[in-house]
């Protein structure tokens, strides 16, 4: 039913689209072609404008968006910032005598806290050659500020405001919806911790949720404080006692206790310019143009590499939808670099909080066959968690940031029983002819018998033994000391570190000095190249328009209240495989 529904809506809204989207591309097309081929002319006396309000992803593209004016309408594609690109351009910029310093515009990024750690270390970094960063924003969010914290100097607009309360996360749970709509949520699963189902059959956290949710929370606020404390000389104590009393929230406050400067944007661009040493006007550079600008660090000669293979995204099975994990698509570049003789070492960097068990085992099969090549290091960004880790447990070395999410070595497979829902709700009754007794199993939307549910248990138990069995090889441990820090329990990288789920702590340069050392390759004679390629934006609008998940299916979502949650449910049965995935829908606050 809800097939034809989909198909024949996507239909009407794909012929009324067909035309204005058609106008776009030969627009972005053509923009995209004019721009591509283009050396940026880097001014003297240029500030870096690192603006992080945006979606931080591993990878993008660094050309200029076509339909930047569209942002607004659900079918632009949305206009990412690469943290790689971040990086390299925090690292060129350090030695640009054309840079004089950087302003800082992290108000309310878009990202997680590992990523943002990231940011900030490569800032930290950037400090030492002598140039200014200078940071500005209207409002900072708890994570703008952990990022301008480590500014020279932090403003704060004085009628503006400081969100400075600690850390804390929010889940929604659906159990009442479900009982209302009379849809039966079946769940199987290994592992007390295991709480990513608990949104479907629970109304609140269970205590074993609140339990490692509370640790891995203490433990990322404990480092942000920290890295805040040292930035702004402000002892923990004080910070802790601030944020329990909400004293930074008015400017004002936030100033006498050291942690911004109040000003105006016209006080802070007069800041700039002294900075800079221009009278008249900032010159201000994007890092998506300063990228294209002449390298100020000289090409690397030879051909030997460390490849940096990025996983982001949700594994959503062997063929993956865009922005998700697919282990066919996977195994296909992991198998170029493997081959790849310029290719010396890979580093794997995972941002995925897991999914298609199957998937994951498929793509750690073939990390193990690379291992047995050349060495391969796991570098794991804001999330590398259950599926996720699976990947990371077959490599060699597996680093991770003191804040990122990992560990949730567990399995689970959910099933929902619509009969109800469907008959009394919709109207819609369902009958079957078997040739055997369980010939419909799991094929209709019904009801499961005792004798198919021990089916499923067991099928998810022995997943989860295959898990952990491989997870104690990779870390070489033992089988029962493994799945004492298993049984689906979410780690903070600084916690996997002291129970030996991780073996060093820091960002993808670290991954990426580990493998260089690993085949004696020494800095300044090898080149980092990653893949896949960042895609362009005509690239992914091109991409959205033919997938699954297409136009018309997120005008639905966008403006009919109950279709996301339908396109939910579907996009769970696509998966393939049970799952392997972290607590659902976390989200930092």
């Amino acid at each position: 039913m809800w097939q034809f529904v989909k198909y024949s809506l996507a239909t009407v809204v794909g012929l009324f689209l067909f035309a204005i989207v058609s106008l776009l591309l030969l627009a972005g097309v053509g923009a995209a072609m004019d721009s591509s081929d283009e050396v940026y002319d880097l001014k003297d006396n240029s500030v870096l404008k690192l603006d992080l309000n945006r979606p931080i992803v591993e990878n993008a593209t660094t050309e200029d968006n076509p339909f930047a004016a569209l942002t607004d309408l659900y079918f632009a594609p949305p206009e990412n910032l690469g943290l790689i690109q971040v990086l390299s351009a925090l690292e060129r910029a350090k030695v640009d005598p054309k840079i004089k310093g950087i302003y800082l515009d992290a108000s309310f990024p878009i990202a997680g806290y590992a990523q943002l750690s990231e940011i900030r270390e490569a800032i930290q970094k950037f400090k030492k050659s002598g140039k200014f960063v200078y940071a500005y924003a209207n409002s900072y969010t708890e994570k703008g500020y952990y990022v301008s914290s480590v500014a020279d100097k932090t403003y704060l607009n004085p009628n503006g405001l400081l969100d400075f309360n600690g850390i804390s996360v929010q889940y929604t749970f659906y159990k009442k919806a479900l009982d209302k709509l009379e849809i039966e949520p079946l769940v199987f699963r290994v592992g007390t911790y295991k709480s990513a189902v608990e949104p479907f059959i629970r109304e609140d956290m269970s205590e074993e949720n609140k339990a490692q949710t509370s640790s891995f929370l203490q433990s990322i606020n404990t480092y942000v404080f920290d890295k805040i404390a040292r930035s702004k000389n402000i002892p923990v104590r004080k910070l802790d006692l601030i944020a329990d009393s909400l004293q930074a929230f008015e400017p004002s406050n936030a100033e006498k206790l050291g942690m911004v400067k109040q000003g105006y944007w016209d006080e802070f661009e007069a800041l700039l310019k002294k900075g800079s040493g221009e009278k008249e006007k900032v010159i201000y550079v994007s890092v998506n143009n300063y990228l294209k600008a002449k390298n100020p660090i000289e090409e690397v000669e030879g051909k030997d590499r460390i490849a940096v293979l990025v996983a982001e995204g949700e594994i959503s099975g062997t063929r993956a939808s865009e922005g998700n994990i697919g282990s066919d698509d996977f195994v296909k570049e992991l198998k170029k670099l493997r081959e790849s003789k310029s290719v010396k070492a890979i580093v794997l960097r995972i941002d995925s909080p897991g999914g298609s068990s199957l998937a994951s085992d498929i793509m750690w099969r073939e990390i193990e066959l690379t291992k047995k090549v050349k060495p391969i290091i796991s570098s794991m960004s804001n999330y590398a968690a259950s599926g996720g880790y699976y990947m990371a447990m077959g490599t060699d070395v597996i680093v991770a940031q003191p804040t990122t999410i990992t560990g949730s070595i567990g399995i689970f497979a959910a099933w929902f029983n619509v009969d109800n829902f469907l008959k009394n709700t919709l109207g819609i009754t369902q009958d079957h002819v078997n040739t055997h007794a369980n010939s419909n199993f799991m094929t209709s939307a019904g009801a499961l018998t005792d004798f198919q549910k021990s089916v499923v248990q067991k099928s998810v138990n022995k997943g989860y033994l295959s898990f952990t069995t491989k997870a104690a090889a990779g870390r070489k441990m033992t089988l029962q000391r493994l799945q004492s820090v298993a049984g689906g329990r979410v780690w903070t990288g600084a916690q996997a570190k002291q129970i030996g789920l991780v073996d060093e702590l820091g960002g993808l340069d670290k991954a990426i000095e580990i493998a260089a050392a690993k085949v004696k390759l020494k800095p300044g004679t090898y080149k980092v190249s990653v893949y896949p390629k960042a895609k362009s934006f005509v690239d992914e609008l091109l991409n959205s328009a033919t997938s699954e998940t297409s136009l018309s299916e997120r005008l639905l979502a966008k403006n009919i209240p109950w279709a996301s949650s339908v396109l939910e449910v579907n996009r769970w049965k696509k998966r393939e495989g049970f799952l392997a995935m972290m607590p659902y829908l976390m989200e930092f606050e």
